[in-house]
């Protein structure tokens, strides 16, 4: 049996978060999350818009929420079950601490 690799912990675990209810998605209710406080990681997918990516990592600079560009829409989109998406914000503070130490 091959072991995981660290990318396809990280959509296992994006895919668990989203079954939890620990993520927002959609730009408008990540950027609240972001502003709340409930935003523990955002997740940028790497082929984000340059407008939106800059707007989320403000956003996160100035809140001091961590973020992380992983991988393509299509991937970051598969995990959730939604298409399109470019962003995904983790509300949960085990699910952010496990992502990200398997991103490190």
């Amino acid at each position: 049996m091959k072991a995981l690799s660290n990318e396809q912990k990280v959509l296992n675990l994006i895919g668990l978060a989203t079954r939890a209810r620990k993520v927002s998605i959609g730009e408008d209710q990540i950027i609240k999350d972001i502003k709340s406080g409930r935003t523990k990681l955002l997740l940028l997918a790497s082929d984000i818009g340059y407008q939106t990516h800059k707007k989320m990592t403000d956003k996160c600079q100035y809140y001091r929420v961590p973020y992380r560009t992983i991988m393509d829409r299509d991937k970051l989109s598969h995990a959730i079950g939604k298409s399109g998406r470019v962003a995904i914000a983790i509300t949960d503070e085990g699910f952010a601490k496990k992502i990200n130490s398997l991103l490190d």
